[in-house]
């Protein structure tokens, strides 16, 4: 289904993107009174106050086939009895609202604590099990997806963006070189703790589905060695616990370098589309850049 809203000009913004849930709940039959933003990343999600269910705002029509692709992989791990986020099953999804892919989520209310990597690495290992069902058409994993459109449009200054677009060739180069021995599977595309949530049941279910994927492992281990060996966010028994778990340590293999610079490069990427929302953000912005440049450096990068 596609809505006009009124379009904003000041880009993807917590504002716009709450004009989007207004128009998007209008469509679906839902009041959207009293919303609350929960986080602007990738997307912006929202809360509502009048039902149990989180509305998830993606930045352009560009999404509009990751939203599509997290559509039919939440029904199917629904299917499977797979712990995961459950769509609103009752609505028509995605919605294509002013040209903003939407998604309706049900809520899950979090427990008292938070995840741990050991059960990172379990969920990561059932899910790299499964078989992926005949007609689930799937992408590969592709690091460079969205890079293009984020260095293009971020407000950043010009010499950023120049460095971003050099550094954008040299990754593609070393992305050629890679070889992987591991057979492919569903991979979740962005596997960090932050997307597993533990319900007041105390079930742990995997959340964020738009960078799901056909490709090697490798990709869901990326993102936790990267966050240990190169940025030092999870202690020596954290990490033990989330490799131990999984049945594998990433950084012993030879290809690990080479997806630290693409983990890395997307991090920084990521963050640098929301620099207009506050200064903190833009200073953690710069700190990653400045990193970049300088690939002996340390990584003294804040967790986002």
């Amino acid at each position: 289904m596609v809505v006009d809203a009124a379009r904003s000009e000041e880009g993807f913004t917590s504002a716009g993107a709450a004009r989007v849930v207004s128009a998007a709940c209008r469509a679906a039959g839902l009041d959207d009174r009293g919303a609350k933003l929960i986080r602007l990343g990738e997307n912006a999600l929202f809360r509502l106050a009048s039902a149990p269910v989180v509305v998830r705002v993606a930045r352009g029509e560009e999404w509009l086939p990751k939203a599509r692709t997290e559509v039919a992989v939440s029904r199917w791990l629904e299917g499977e009895e797979f712990p995961a986020a459950r769509l609103v099953g009752d609505l028509e999804q995605p919605l294509l609202i002013d040209g903003h892919p939407v998604t309706f989520w049900h809520l899950i209310v979090e427990g008292e604590r938070k995840a741990t990597y050991g059960e990172l690495g379990g969920i990561l290992r059932d899910l790299h099990s499964m078989t992926v069902p005949t007609g689930l058409d799937l992408p590969r994993f592709d690091p460079f997806g969205k890079q293009e459109l984020r260095i293009d449009r971020a407000a950043i200054p010009e010499d950023d963006r120049t460095f971003l677009r050099k550094r954008w060739h040299e990754l593609r180069a070393q992305y050629e070189e890679l070889r992987f021995e591991t057979p492919k599977g569903p991979v979740h595309g962005d596997a960090h703790v932050q997307n597993l949530m533990v319900d007041v049941q105390g079930r742990v279910i995997l959340i964020d589905f738009e960078a799901f994927c056909f490709d090697h492992p490798e990709w869901d281990l990326m993102v936790t060695a990267v966050e240990h060996h190169s940025l030092g966010w999870q202690t020596d028994e954290q990490y033990a616990d989330f490799a131990r778990a999984y049945g594998r340590d990433l950084y012993d293999w030879h290809g690990y370098d080479t997806l630290r610079r693409l983990q890395e490069f997307g991090m920084t990427t990521w963050l640098m589309q929301n620099v207009q929302e506050s200064e903190k953000t833009a200073a953690e912005y710069r700190r990653r850049i400045a990193a970049l440049r300088d690939d002996d450096a340390p990584r003294d990068w804040r967790p986002w």
